[in-house]
C-alpha cells in the first residue's frame, strides 16, 4: 500500500521544477535579479579592478620599454665614448712611438758621428803614423844609399866626399 501511494504522488507530481510552467514567472523574476546582481557586481567591482591592473601593466611596459631605449641609448653613448678613447689612446700610441723613434734616430746618429769622428781621428793618426814611418823609411833608405854608396865607392878604390854622395842620392831619390 505504501508502494501505491509513492505511485500516486509521482503520477500526481509535474516532474522537474524547471519545466513546470506553473514556476515560469518566479524563476524568470530570479534570474533577472541575479543577472542585475552579476551585472552591478562585475561593474562595480570586478572589472574596475581589471581594468587598472591591465592599465598598471601597460604603464610597466611602457616604462619598461621606455627604460630600454634609455639604456640602449647610453650603451650607444658608451660605446661612442670607448671608440673615441680608442681612437684617442691609438694615436696617442703613435705620437709616441713616433716621438720615440725620432729620439732614438737622434741618438743612433749622435752615435754614428761620434763614430765616425772617432774613425776618422783613427785613420788621421794612422796616417800620421804610416807618413812617419815612410818618412822613417826614407831617410833609413836614405841612409843605407849613402853607407852602400860609400862602401861601393871606397871598394873600388875612388876618393869621394861625403857632401858629393849626398847630393847624387839627394838627386837620385828625388827622380
Amino acid at each position: 500500500m505504501a508502494t501505491e501511494t509513492t505511485d500516486a504522488a509521482e503520477a500526481a507530481s509535474p516532474g522537474m521544477p524547471q519545466l513546470d510552467f506553473s514556476t515560469f514567472p518566479n524563476q524568470i523574476f530570479w534570474l533577472v535579479v541575479t543577472l542585475v546582481v552579476i551585472y552591478l557586481v562585475l561593474s562595480k567591482v570586478a572589472l574596475p579592478r581589471i581594468a587598472a591592473v591591465l592599465a598598471e601593466r601597460q604603464g610597466t611596459i611602457t616604462n619598461d620599454i621606455a627604460a630600454a631605449e634609455e639604456l640602449k641609448q647610453k650603451a650607444a653613448d658608451a660605446e661612442a665614448a670607448y671608440e673615441k678613447a680608442l681612437a684617442d689612446a691609438r694615436s696617442e700610441a703613435s705620437r709616441i712611438a713616433g716621438e720615440t723613434k725620432a729620439e732614438i734616430q737622434i741618438e743612433v746618429d749622435s752615435a754614428i758621428a761620434k763614430a765616425d769622428a772617432e774613425i776618422a781621428a783613427r785613420a788621421a793618426e794612422g796616417e800620421a803614423k804610416i807618413a812617419e814611418i815612410r818618412e822613417g823609411a826614407a831617410a833609413a833608405v836614405k841612409e843605407v844609399a849613402e853607407d852602400t854608396a860609400k862602401a861601393v865607392v871606397a871598394a873600388m878604390g875612388v876618393d869621394v866626399d861625403d857632401a858629393a854622395i849626398k847630393s847624387a842620392i839627394a838627386s837620385r831619390l828625388k827622380g
